[in-house]
């Protein structure tokens, strides 16, 4: 199956894909325009034949649900009305913390790190949700 993983941010948003034998995650992209956020959606669903989507759900240390957990589960229903295709969360802790250490490798300057960190951690959140689906 063809998942779209999506590290829904205020400011950015990082999107990743799999391969449709779930074994190759991707970076995608990175919108840094929230208005464009649910047209790039609807584009990548178009282009890349994406079956389902996993949101990544930045949940507390102490596993509650905090500010903007609650405005990722609003995204996420607004989301689910105008794609039709189902929505899953994965818990996102660490996953930030993951893809700078991953891009910490990297020969970029500090502004392409930025510019690609939220799509290596939508890949990580992928990557974390595809482990789970096995097990």
């Amino acid at each position: 199956m063809r998942y779209l993983a999506i590290d829904y941010g205020l400011k950015r948003t990082g999107f990743a894909v799999c391969d449709q034998s779930e074994s190759f995650v991707s970076p995608f992209a990175v919108i840094d325009n929230p208005k464009q956020v649910n047209q790039k959606i609807k584009d990548v669903i178009c282009q890349e034949n994406i079956e389902a989507i996993v949101i990544g759900l930045p949940l507390n240390m102490d596993d509650s649900e905090g500010f903007q957990a609650k405005r990722t589960k609003a995204f996420a229903a607004q989301l689910q009305s105008f794609t039709d295709l189902p929505v899953y969360f994965q818990d996102e802790r660490l996953s930030s913390f993951v893809a700078k250490e991953k891009i910490a490798e990297a020969e970029f300057t500090r502004k392409k790190k930025k510019k690609r960190l939220d799509a290596i951690a939508a890949a990580e959140i992928l990557s974390m949700f595809l482990e789970s689906q096995r097990k």
